[in-house]
């Protein structure tokens, strides 16, 4: 069976680092998700910000598709929001996944600002966001205002 290769950058808080390889397996044996973000087995021991943000942006830059995984502590993170801060700016295609259960999770700022689709926990839901539908539904799957702001790159 042929792959379709997906290239993504999936952001995550990292106690929810799990999930990328559960969501890997909802998508399917038809499609090759390519993840750039960093997890434990890519992790180092880096302490400057300024470092750290000249690691992420290239790997941000080769994905196609940003994914940012919502759960009950994403919002949290300053991380994974300057994580879709940069997404937009490289003018990605960014996509909001809740994880399965996370229903009451807060939704990062830059992704309540920025996103081009929020979906659920559901195989067509996430390719159809990742081939181009600009749907937002809450965790539960019931539809929430879309994001109205017009996508500014520098």
């Amino acid at each position: 069976m042929s792959q379709d290769l997906i290239k993504v950058f999936v952001s995550h808080y990292h106690n929810d680092e799990e999930n990328i390889g559960k969501m890997k397996d909802l998508l399917g044996d038809k499609y090759n998700i390519r993840n750039y973000s960093v997890t434990s087995d890519k992790y180092n021991n880096a302490k400057s910000e300024d470092y750290i943000k000249s690691m992420l942006r290239p790997l941000i830059n080769q994905a196609g598709t940003f994914i940012c995984l919502i759960g009950p502590n994403t919002h949290d993170s300053k991380w994974v929001n300057w994580e879709i801060e940069q997404a937009i700016k490289q003018g990605k295609r960014v996509i909001g996944v809740y994880l399965w259960g996370a229903k009451d999770s807060d939704i990062p700022p830059a992704l309540e600002d920025g996103a081009d689709a929020m979906v659920g926990w559901n195989h067509d839901s996430i390719i159809n966001a990742i081939n181009g539908d600009n749907t937002f539904t809450n965790a539960d799957g019931s539809t929430r205002p879309s994001v109205d702001a017009p996508r500014v790159t520098c």
